[in-house]
């Protein structure tokens, strides 16, 4: 019987008579109230889905009455374990009858209280135990190793303390352990390299301190390490560079150093690597640039020195790259600007120097990405000051301008001062030629005729 998401709403009435139903899914609905005791006539029902509804009360106890049950799922409601004095998790106690039981799924429920030594008493047909988000207190229990056939266990978000149990490292068939965001202390053992099958190792956000097990770089099936959020102090084993098909790595926020430069230039599936918030020291190895799957790269708060390599413009998927407050030199690489993807970067308090990349994603970046560095310069919008090659430009500019707009300016004025000292002195000349002819004509004898002189006798 499947009816998810079909929005239902109000109690789930009594199951009377159902001796055949073998299947009943209500996920994504929005059934409230208790689950009926009466679910357990259902005794052919080998898949029970309540999840994602609005499931309130204790889980029923009377769930090992459902002998065939394979899979069970109640995630996402606010089911409760029991009795406010019920601080174990006793339903696990009735789910011991269910020898076929594969998949217990009961995450995001305020179930609290602590896991059973019985819940080892589980099928050993069990291959997934999701318990996330749970507040879940106390220790995991050593008995949680006899459940040799598991495939994934994940414990994540809770309030668990204490140690990672050394009877784990017995789960060969285990792929993915997620024991992140809870109180877990001591080490990481070294019988937790014996999970040959284990894809994903989650120990993030605890307080795990200690050394990082060399070991852990034979987990040659490893895809995702998250080690990050934690006390670790030690440096970080070479052997980890032997992962060859991991897609990401996340150490950060620890103590952790190095003795020699990190040389990751074999992980050539690698997405992300995050060894932010450490000690580490040396210079960024040019081997970097041949991780072309990379796409987010973060080294910052650590106390790197010497350059950033040129060959990072062979990190042609990367979209992240932090390199933020370490001790960082030089120049950054203007090859940078062939990195496409890229859309967040960061180099600022460093001890960078000189030209700000422009082009390419450059031009999509602000000030924040550079500023408290040694000498870089660039455009006034990254509140840098103007590179020295940039004021040369601008002189010569300036005198090009000058040369273009200015010479026929003075041009054009010469030539009319020219026109007009000329139009003067025509002027001049036009006003000074009658005085010239009076006095010609005062200079050249008049002839007498007879008849003039005859009259003055």
């Amino acid at each position: 019987m499947y009816t998810k998401r079909c929005y239902f709403t109000g109690n789930l009435p009594p199951i009377t008579n159902a001796p055949k139903l073998e299947i009943l899914v209500l996920w994504g609905n929005k059934l409230r109230g208790n689950i009926p005791n009466s679910i357990s006539n259902a005794s052919m029902l080998k898949e029970l889905d309540l999840g994602d509804n609005l499931f309130s009360g204790p889980i029923p106890k009377t769930l090992g009455n459902l002998r065939h049950l394979e899979w069970f799922r109640i995630v996402n409601n606010n089911l409760i374990t029991g009795s406010a004095t019920d601080h174990e998790w006793s339903f696990l106690s009735s789910l011991t009858n269910c020898k076929h039981l594969k998949r217990i799924i009961v995450s995001g429920n305020p179930l609290s209280g602590v896991l059973p030594t019985y819940i080892g008493n589980l099928s050993k047909s069990l291959q997934y135990f999701y318990a996330s988000n749970c507040e879940l207190q106390g220790i995991i229990p050593m008995e949680i190793g006899n459940l040799t056939n598991l495939l994934l266990l994940q414990l994540r978000h809770n309030k668990l303390s204490g140690f990672i149990p050394a009877s784990i490292g017995g789960l060969r068939n285990l792929q993915a352990l997620d024991l992140s965001s809870n109180k877990l202390g001591g080490p990481i053992l070294e019988s937790l390299c014996d999970l040959e099958r284990l894809y994903e190792m989650s120990l993030g956000l605890n307080k795990l301190h200690g050394s990082i097990p060399s070991c852990l770089g034979n987990l040659t099936s490893l895809g995702y390490l998250y080690l990050d959020s934690n006390k670790l102090s030690s440096t970080i084993p070479s052997t980890l560079w032997n992962l060859k098909d991991i897609l990401e790595i996340d150490l950060s926020s620890n103590h952790l150093h190095n003795s020699h430069a990190i040389d990751v230039g074999n992980l050539r599936s690698l997405l992300k690597l995050n060894f932010s918030r450490n000690l580490l020291t040396g210079d960024i190895l040019s081997s970097f640039g041949g991780l072309q799957t990379l796409v987010s790269l973060d080294l910052s708060n650590n106390i790197l020195h010497g350059h950033i390599p040129e060959s990072f413009d062979g990190l042609t998927s990367l979209e992240f790259l932090d390199l933020c407050n370490n001790s960082l030199s030089g120049v950054i690489p203007k090859s940078l600007e062939k990195l496409l993807h890229l859309k967040y970067f960061n180099v600022s308090s460093n001890r960078l120097e000189g030209e700000i990349p422009s082009k390419g994603c450059f031009s999509n970046f602000s000030s924040t990405s550079f500023m408290k560095n040694y000498a870089l310069c660039g455009p006034p919008r990254l509140l840098v000051p103007p590179c020295k090659n940039d004021i040369h430009k601008n002189s010569q500019m300036i005198i090009l301008h000058a040369f273009r707009y200015g010479l026929p300016t003075i041009g054009i004025v010469v030539v009319l001062i020219v026109l007009t000292i000329m139009y003067r002195r025509c002027q001049r000349r036009s006003t000074a030629l009658p005085i010239k002819d009076d006095l010609l004509s005062l200079k050249t004898p008049r002839r007498i005729s007879h008849a003039e002189l005859s009259r003055a006798l």
